[in-house]
């Protein structure tokens, strides 16, 4: 049931993004408490505002409501991914060379399940990570489907 919603509302606001020029970067439905939420995570370069995401969220609600993908009720957020957003696709990863990431892993590598550092390389399947272990600069190689979750890193 739930990927269903997903892909329905996936297929209900590409139109609409693709009129605004912008870019879907994910999409939840997700139970929390008694409550049902079915987020949408918009974004462009540089940013988005809460017009855009006010218009989009205006303008998939009508959508869904001629569509009526969601039996319960729930709750509709249109928002930005914010600094940490994740990266869904390869062409993200790519996109994102010379960034700070956080991967989490489905097993380990070199004793490890986690990584936060930059993205050198993406080729052939494999990100090649530069970290620090104590001061100490280090690289990882991670192959793309030895990766559970990767997002953007905010550093300080």
């Amino acid at each position: 049931m739930s990927s269903q919603v997903i892909k329905t509302t996936e297929e209900l606001v590409q139109p609409i993004l693709e009129e605004k020029n912008l870019e879907l970067v994910d999409i939840e439905y997700v139970k929390e408490g008694k409550n049902w939420f079915l987020r949408v995570y918009i974004d462009k370069p540089g940013g988005i505002d809460i017009t855009e995401c006010g218009d989009v969220s205006e303008a998939l609600s009508e959508k869904l409501d001629k569509n009526d993908p969601v039996k319960d009720a729930y709750f509709l957020e249109v928002s930005s991914p914010g600094a940490e957003r994740p990266l869904k696709t390869k062409k993200d990863v790519e996109a994102n060379i010379n960034n700070n990431v956080y991967i989490k892993l489905y097993e380990p590598i070199d004793g490890l399940k986690e990584y936060q550092g930059i993205l050198k390389q993406f080729e052939n399947n494999l990100l090649t990570i530069e970290y620090k272990v104590k001061a100490k600069g280090k690289k990882v190689e991670i192959p793309y489907d030895k990766i559970a979750k990767i997002r953007l890193a905010v550093t300080f």
